[in-house]
């Protein structure tokens, strides 16, 4: 037995049918009405000849806020690790 069901998605006046995991429902939710949001948002504040363009608009936004997540969180990967090497060194030179 599967344990998925069926759900509808409203996105940009369109229907998306989806067979998702029990698990999935929240987030896909969410996710849809931020794009919801979004869209509504980019369609008032600015001149925007169809839904595509709202769409790209859309996609942009949030591929830009994971990218720059991305590289800030590697950032501060790329800090802890020099900050460990520099107490190793400290350490190091305690001992030695």
């Amino acid at each position: 037995m599967s344990n998925t069901f069926k759900i509808k998605l409203s996105i940009a006046d369109r229907v998306y049918p989806l067979t998702i995991a029990p698990s999935q429902e929240e987030g896909l939710r969410k996710a849809a009405k931020q794009i919801e949001l979004l869209a509504k948002n980019f369609e008032q504040n600015y001149a925007v000849r169809d839904k595509q363009d709202v769409l790209a608009m859309c996609a942009l936004h949030f591929a830009s806020k994971t990218t720059q997540s991305d590289i800030e969180e590697s950032q501060d990967n790329k800090e802890v690790q020099e900050r460990l090497k520099a107490l190793e060194e400290v350490i190091d030179n305690s001992l030695g």
